[in-house]
C-alpha cells in the first residue's frame, strides 16, 4: 500500500492564492530575462536588415531587393501553415478531457509563445555571428516554430501546475537544441520532416518526464487513480478535438517541405500527402477490426490517421516512389492503433508510465519507424536513382574536395561519405536521439517534481477550476419557464374560431 502524505501546497484555498501569483512573477521574470537576451544577442538578418547594401532599391549600391529575392514571399504561406498546426491543431489536439479544455488551449499557447522565443535564442547561441549576435530571419522563425512543437506535454497533460509546464518545456528547447546542432555539425543526417529530432524526441522526452512524476505521485498519494473518471472524453469534447485532427491533417506537407526548394520539396509534397491518405484509410479499417463491437474508436480517428505525416518526415524528400509513400503511411496508421490497444496499456500497468494525450503512439512510434526507414533508404541511395542531386539530399557523401574541374560545381563540399556510412550516422542519429530524450527527460522529471514549483494533487487532475475562472452553472443555461395562456373570448361557433390570448 502507497502510504498517504498530503503536501502542504496543493492549493489549499491560502496557498492558492500564493500559487497563482508565483506563477505571474515567473511569467514576468522570464519575459524579461528573455527580453535581455535578444537586447544583448538578438540582430536582424542581413535580409531584414536595412542597413545592408543588399537590400538597396537600385543595383547601382549593389542591391537585390526585387520580388525574385523576397524570401518572404517563399516562407510566408508556409511559416503560416505552421503557426496553425502549432497554435491551433497541437491545442485542440487535447481538448477531449472534458473539463480541462481551457487549460489544454491556454497552456498551449502560453507555452509556444514562451518556447518559440527560447528556442530562436537556444539554436541561435550556436551560430553566433562574428559580432556575437544572432541573425534572425525568416529561417530562424520557422525553425523556432518547430522547435515549439510541444509534443511532451500531451504525456504529463492534466497532471502537472502550469508553473511545471513551462519549466519543462524551458528545459526541452535546451536539450532539443543541443541534439538538433549534434546532427547539424557531425551526424549530418537526413531529417526534413523532424521524424526523428521533433517527434521522437519530443515523445521518449515527455514519457520521462511522466515516469518520475508519476512514480513522485504514486509515492505521495493512495487515491492516483481519483481523476480517471475526468480523462474520458464527452461527446462534445471529441468533437472539438477532431478539429486539431483536420488541422494537422490538412497542413502537414507544408510542415514537412518547408526547408526544401525545387524538386525535392514537390517530392516532399507528394509523398507526406499520399502517406496521410493511406494512413487515415488503415486507421479506420484497423480501428473498427479491433473492436469487439467492430465500432469505431475515436481515439483511433483523431490520432491515427496522422502518423503517415510523422513516419514519412524523416524520408519526405527521398526517391521512396508513390507507392512507398503509401506503404509507409499503411505501415504508420497500423502501429499506432496496435500502440493505442497495447503498448499504451503495457507502459502504464508495468511501467507505471502514464500517457495522457498518447504521444508516443502518434510521434513515438511512428518517428521511429520512420527513423528506420531513413536508414534503409540511405544505403540504398545511388547516383543512378537521384542524378547529382544525391549530393544536395546526402550532403555529406560529396567530394570534400571539389574544384572548377569536377561535375559537380554547383554543391557544397562534404565528407565524401559511402551509402553505408551514411546509413551507420543516420542510425546514429536515431539511437542517440532516444537516449538523449530519455536522459534529459529523467533529468528535467527530476527538476520539474521538486517542490519548490508546486504540484498537482490527484483532486486537481484534469480540472480547469483550479487555474481559471469559469462560468457558473447559471450563467451558462438560463431557465425560462415556459408561457401560460389565458382565454380573453369563448368560442362562438365549432366551424368559426375566434381567440385571443394573452401571455401571463
Amino acid at each position: 500500500m502507497w502510504r498517504r502524505i498530503r503536501s502542504p501546497i496543493l492549493f489549499p484555498a491560502a496557498s492558492k492564492k500564493l500559487e497563482l501569483l508565483k506563477f505571474s512573477l515567473l511569467l514576468l521574470f522570464i519575459q524579461c530575462f528573455l527580453f535581455v537576451l535578444f537586447v544583448a544577442f538578438g540582430a536582424y538578418s542581413l535580409r531584414a536588415d536595412a542597413s545592408s547594401p543588399g537590400n538597396s532599391i537600385t543595383p547601382v549600391f549593389g542591391g537585390f531587393n526585387h520580388a525574385r529575392f523576397n524570401i518572404v514571399a517563399r516562407f510566408q504561406p508556409m511559416f503560416q501553415d505552421i503557426h496553425v498546426m502549432v497554435f491551433i491543431g497541437f491545442g485542440f489536439l487535447m481538448v477531449f478531457l472534458k473539463r480541462y479544455g481551457y487549460s489544454s488551449l491556454g497552456f498551449n499557447y502560453l507555452l509556444a509563445a514562451i518556447s518559440l522565443q527560447w528556442s530562436i535564442l537556444c539554436q541561435g547561441f550556436f551560430e553566433l555571428n562574428d559580432d556575437y549576435k544572432i541573425e534572425i530571419g525568416m529561417t530562424s522563425l520557422y525553425r523556432a516554430d518547430i522547435a515549439t512543437v510541444l509534443i511532451s506535454m500531451g504525456a504529463v497533460l492534466g497532471r502537472v501546475s502550469h508553473i511545471q509546464l513551462i519549466v519543462m518545456s524551458i528545459l526541452e528547447i535546451a536539450a532539443y537544441s543541443v541534439n538538433y546542432v549534434l546532427n547539424e555539425k557531425y551526424f549530418k543526417a537526413v531529417d526534413v520532416g523532424g521524424s526523428i529530432l521533433v517527434h521522437t524526441f519530443g515523445a521518449y522526452f515527455g514519457l520521462s518526464v511522466s515516469y518520475i512524476l508519476g512514480r513522485q505521485q504514486k509515492c505521495l498519494y493512495d487515491d492516483f487513480d481519483l481523476s480517471v473518471n475526468l480523462q474520458k472524453p464527452t461527446y462534445t469534447s471529441n468533437i472539438l478535438a477532431m478539429i486539431e485532427t483536420l488541422f494537422l491533417w490538412v497542413y502537414w506537407p507544408s510542415f514537412n517541405s518547408i526547408d526544401l526548394e525545387n524538386d525535392r520539396a514537390h517530392r516532399a509534397v507528394i509523398n507526406t500527402y499520399l502517406a496521410m491518405a493511406a494512413s487515415c484509410v488503415i486507421a479506420f479499417a484497423a480501428s473498427q477490426l479491433s473492436s469487439k463491437e467492430h465500432t469505431f474508436n475515436m481515439i483511433h480517428v483523431q490520432n491515427s490517421t496522422l502518423p503517415g505525416g510523422v513516419a514519412i518526415g524523416a524520408c519526405a524528400h527521398l526517391m521512396v516512389q508513390p507507392f512507398g509513400a503509401l506503404l509507409i503511411g499503411m505501415i504508420a496508421g497500423f502501429l499506432s492503433v496496435y500502440g493505442y490497444n497495447t503498448v499504451s496499456f503495457f507502459l502504464k500497468r508495468r511501467l507505471a508510465i502514464e500517457d495522457t494525450c498518447g504521444v508516443h503512439n502518434l510521434h513515438g512510434i511512428p518517428g521511429a519507424f520512420g527513423g528506420i526507414t531513413a536508414i534503409l533508404l540511405a544505403y540504398i541511395a545511388t547516383e543512378q536513382q537521384y542524378g547529382k542531386t544525391l549530393y544536395q539530399v546526402y550532403q555529406a557523401r560529396a567530394s570534400p574536395e571539389i574544384s572548377p574541374n569536377t561535375e559537380y560545381i554547383v554543391l557544397e563540399t562534404g565528407d565524401g561519405r559511402t551509402a553505408s556510412q551514411q546509413a551507420g550516422y543516420q542510425t546514429l542519429l536515431l539511437v542517440v536521439t532516444i537516449l538523449m530524450a530519455t536522459v534529459s527527460g529523467l533529468i528535467s522529471g527530476f527538476i520539474v517534481s521538486l517542490r519548490w514549483w508546486g504540484d498537482a494533487s490527484p483532486e486537481t487532475f484534469y480540472e480547469d477550476s483550479v487555474f481559471w475562472e469559469l462560468p457558473s452553472e447559471q450563467q451558462e443555461v438560463q431557465y425560462h419557464p415556459p408561457p401560460t395562456w389565458k382565454l380573453k373570448e369563448k368560442l362562438y361557433n365549432n366551424s368559426n374560431v375566434n381567440m385571443s390570448v394573452v401571455c401571463m
